[in-house]
């Protein structure tokens, strides 16, 4: 019984930690969320959370209310990031990697106090695209009860060390820790540009398979994406793609799929002149496109 004590005392230590760092944020009805204080004045939360963007009440760990203004958010790896008159230091965290059955901890802020769920980490993989196409440097799931809370709380394990954000927004399944480093790196962009740039061609896609008999004849693999839709004025309509054409190549990158797509038109794409080779009435053409910036999605 003492172990189990002891055990207890462990874990309560650990979310007692972790909550310094933590805020609860009212930002949507009929539900608070939770936010990471990353740096002095500056928090990260869940960017799916954010369905006000005016009158953001933040409760603070010292139990003050405040108000926060939006710098920035991404859908596509679901990261916002809220700016605050923050005084003080944030609080320090230790990182851990975490391994497939470590106990995990969520640890969020209401307008009442800390609260927190226990569960473990169920996997974790290399570094995966979101359906929204953002880059996750590391997959981690987790097996515990995301209460809406929660959402972009921290993730600790049972030595308080800080796993990443714990979101319900990048997966129908489970929830997802996002990792400390992608965290970083978003949110430095968010804070400098407000956004995160994505390469852009103004088309529609779907993946096809391309008939056998003409991929021996013009040494093609076995799939392709064909357009859709082109929008008028876009980067790939002034280059002179159509409906029905069928790319295959973006940068001398193959694109068999959305996601072979999404990963040749990286921030560094933005602005450049690319060659795209595609397929058009059984024959292949080389354009040249130059790459625009993704515009960020209309507020309702």
């Amino acid at each position: 019984m003492s172990e189990l004590t002891e055990l207890s005392a462990e874990l309560a230590a650990a979310v007692e930690t972790a909550a310094r760092s933590v805020v609860s944020i009212d930002a949507r009805p009929r539900a608070t969320s939770s936010g990471i204080i990353w740096k002095p004045g500056v928090i990260v939360t869940v960017e799916h959370a954010i369905r006000r963007t005016d009158e953001i009440r933040i409760t603070l760990p010292d139990g003050r209310a405040a108000g926060a203004t939006l710098a920035g958010r991404d859908g596509s790896t679901d990261i916002a990031v809220l700016k605050y008159d923050g005084d003080g230091i944030a609080p320090g965290r230790a990182a851990a990697k975490g391994k497939p059955g470590n106990i995990a901890l969520a640890v969020g802020r209401t307008q009442h106090g800390p609260t927190a769920t226990m569960g473990i980490i169920s996997a974790v993989h290399q570094s995966w695209r979101t359906w929204r196409g953002g880059v996750i440097d590391r997959f981690i799931r987790l097996d515990l009860e995301l209460y809406a809370s929660l959402s972009g709380a921290p993730v600790v394990d049972s030595g308080g060390g800080f796993v990443g954000m714990a979101t319900a927004g990048l997966s129908r399944t489970a929830a997802i820790a996002i990792p400390p480093e992608t965290l970083e790196r978003v949110a430095s962009e968010l804070l400098a540009k407000g956004r995160v740039s994505r390469g852009y061609l103004g088309i529609g896609l779907q993946p096809v398979s391309l008939p056998a008999d003409l991929s021996e004849k013009l040494q093609l693999g076995p799939a392709g994406v064909i357009v859709l839709s082109v929008e008028p004025g876009g980067p790939a309509h002034n280059a002179g793609i159509v409906i029905g054409d069928v790319l295959l190549s973006i940068a001398g990158r193959s694109v068999a799929d959305l996601g072979d797509v999404q990963s040749a038109l990286g921030a560094d794409s933005v602005g450049r002149t690319a060659p795209v080779e595609l397929l058009r009435g059984g024959e292949r053409k080389t354009v040249e496109v130059r790459i625009g910036e993704r515009p960020l999605p209309q507020e309702d």
